[in-house]
């Protein structure tokens, strides 16, 4: 019954998060445009579709992704073996990134503008390279970050110095980087703290600073997701430099 209890909490919760969305375009709709949306019936049935589909995706999440990102890093961390916690650091922030949809998204739209302003072939195999491409780059970057970020965790690192290190780069690749790959680069860093790679890489953090002595789960354990955010912006404009040039 707990289970059921918190399913039906989990869609109350989804409903109210999208309440928000609702209002701004019904009002727009009704009071801007003063015109009833096309296609009515097929919007609302899209819009239970999204809110089953973001309550079924939290609450599995909870149930079961951030329990397993949690316990695999406190189990290897008791371990003591750094090149498996760093392995697998590297593992979560690629695959995690991979898989993100939002990522996949501005990735083919990016490829698809880049084609058509010629800054790459406009064939589908032009396209479909450059997307994954990119995709593949920022990937690798979130790794990195969240291989770096459990290090900071592991050695007491100070957050501060490494972030204003990393904007640093960042202005300095923009002065070099062509100018139609800076605003993809920027974007990038948003789309990859979405929701899958949120949850699972907040529990790494948390998980690792709970159990390594000496480190403060709410000191220590968060700022894994500003790396995540930070790296692909400056990946993304070493690839536009190599690529587009």
């Amino acid at each position: 019954m707990s289970a059921v209890l918190k399913l039906f909490s989990a869609l109350l919760n989804s409903f109210k998060d999208l309440v928000p969305i609702i209002v701004v375009v019904a009002f727009f709709e009704i009071f801007v445009l003063q015109q009833a949306p096309d296609h009515l019936g097929s919007i609302l049935i899209g819009l239970v579709f999204i809110v089953l589909g973001l309550t079924f995706f939290v609450f599995g999440l909870e149930m079961g992704l951030f329990p397993i990102g949690e316990s695999l890093a406190q189990a290897l961390a008791q371990k003591g073996s750094i090149f498996w916690l760093v392995i697998f650091s590297f593992s979560l922030g690629f695959g995690t990134t991979l898989a993100e949809p939002a990522l996949t998204a501005v990735a083919n739209e990016a490829a698809q503008v880049a084609a058509e302003s010629g800054a790459i072939a406009n064939t589908e195999d032009a396209m479909d390279g450059y997307a994954n491409g990119l995709r593949l780059t920022v990937a690798i970057s979130v790794g990195l970050a969240i291989l770096l970020g459990v290090m900071r965790i592991i050695k007491g690192w100070p957050i501060h110095y490494l972030i204003i290190g990393g904007y640093i780069t960042v202005m300095v690749l923009t002065s070099f980087a062509p100018q139609d790959i800076i605003g993809i680069a920027y974007d990038s860093g948003g789309v990859t703290t979405s929701t899958i790679t949120v949850p699972l890489v907040t529990a790494l953090g948390v998980g690792l600073a709970t159990v390594i002595k000496g480190r403060n789960p709410m000191l220590d354990g968060f700022g894994l997701i500003a790396f995540a955010s930070l790296t692909p912006m400056i990946f993304v404009l070493l690839y536009g430099m190599i690529i587009l040039h």
